[in-house]
């Protein structure tokens, strides 16, 4: 099972996960539009279990021709049930970096055997 409300993700431990990321520019204006990364950009995820942590428990580049995070089973099957926290940064080709999403909740629920 995989359910995404906003930035929130519960996710059955041990399931496959793939989500679309969206990435929105803000303009000077203050509104927003979508960002198409480029050649030389990356989007990576990191996964801990609380905010502080150098050391993430998951950390994983997202193709920026896809946008798309994908886990694998055994990225999470070793891992404790409950409340995990999430980001998702984007670092451009000139060295710019903007965490897009910061301090987000990933929950791993318990599958049924």
């Amino acid at each position: 099972m995989l359910k995404v409300k906003g930035t929130t993700v519960k996710h059955t431990r041990g399931d496959t996960a793939n989500l679309k990321v969206t990435i929105l520019r803000k303009l000077p204006s203050g509104e927003k539009e979508p960002y198409t990364p480029e050649e030389g950009d990356v989007v990576r995820f990191a996964m801990s279990d609380h905010y502080d942590d150098d050391n993430p428990l998951i950390k994983k580049d997202i193709p920026i021709d896809t946008l798309i995070l994908h886990l694998d089973p055994e990225d999470t099957e070793s891992l404790e049930f409950g409340d995990y926290v999430y980001d998702i940064q984007l670092t451009t080709s000139d060295g710019d970096v903007d965490t897009f999403i910061d301090r987000a909740q990933w929950e791993l629920t318990e599958e049924v055997e």
